[in-house]
């Protein structure tokens, strides 16, 4: 495995952990506006990344099968949105400003849940970046090196915002420095490891890479929807949400054009 493809999946990682470090320079919790900002911003580079990166490239690489090359996408996309669907019914967790945790009943600390939380909204992350790298591995046509690092480096830049998201609050809630940032730093150490666990199989997915690809959309587009899109709406009535929704849709889909 090349160097550079070690670092692409290192760089959406960096993100989070670089974000979550906010917690040592900021004074004060963010600001709900800011939060909104932010969330809405991290939405909308998911959005873009979900077509362009993913959904798109999984019907090209169909184009054999004539006007049903939407079948694999749509298959996948719905396996993504149910595998999610899953998780989030299983997996102890709760979401920022909420007192209801989700899942399974559990015992667990608030703060442990909220970094869960965090964590369930990572994996497509890291599945996404995994299964493109993955197809660029294996010469699988229409993914181009380029545009796997557009990939990663619009889920950095988005991690950023979240990482500071997480560890930010948890300084709140009553944590040391240290611990909120551990928080950060461990919702996204997820990423990593899934995408090296899916490059490490890239041959056995080479014939199904059209649904991996679609997959890894849905699971992105439930937490956009289920997750982001609330807590960027929440609230008094304001645009900021949707502003900085289309800030991140319109840069990722500047990147994956002007890399890919």
């Amino acid at each position: 495995m090349s160097t550079d493809i070690l670092s692409g999946l290192l760089i959406p990682f960096m993100g989070t952990t670089l974000g979550s470090a906010c917690v040592f320079f900021m004074k004060h919790d963010l600001s709900r506006g800011v939060q909104r900002a932010l969330t809405g911003f991290a939405a909308g580079v998911m959005t873009a990344a979900s077509i362009w990166s993913l959904i798109i490239p999984a019907m090209d690489m169909s184009d054999g099968m004539g006007k049903l090359a939407f079948i694999p996408a749509a298959v996948g996309f719905w396996l993504g949105i149910l595998f999610l669907l899953l998780l989030d019914s299983l997996i102890p967790h709760m979401h920022m400003h909420t007192d209801k945790a989700e899942g399974l009943p559990s015992k667990l600390a608030r703060t442990t849940m909220m970094v869960l939380a965090v964590t369930l909204h990572n994996i497509p992350e890291g599945m996404a970046v995994g299964i493109v790298y993955a197809g660029v591995l294996t010469g699988s046509a229409d993914m181009t090196s380029g545009g796997a690092l557009a990939l990663a480096v619009g889920i950095a830049i988005q991690n950023f915002p979240e990482g500071a998201i997480i560890s930010m609050p948890l300084h709140a809630e009553g944590n040391s420095k240290g611990k909120a940032f551990a928080g950060g730093f461990l919702s996204g150490a997820v990423e990593p490891v899934g995408a090296l666990l899916t490059i490490l199989s890239a041959r056995l997915f080479l014939p199904v890479m059209p649904y991996l690809l679609s997959f890894a959309a849905g699971a992105m587009i439930y937490v956009v929807v289920e997750e982001l899109i609330p807590e960027m709406s929440e609230g008094e009535h304001s645009n900021i949400g949707v502003i900085m929704f289309s800030v991140g849709f319109t840069l990722m889909m500047i990147l994956d054009v002007a890399l890919g």
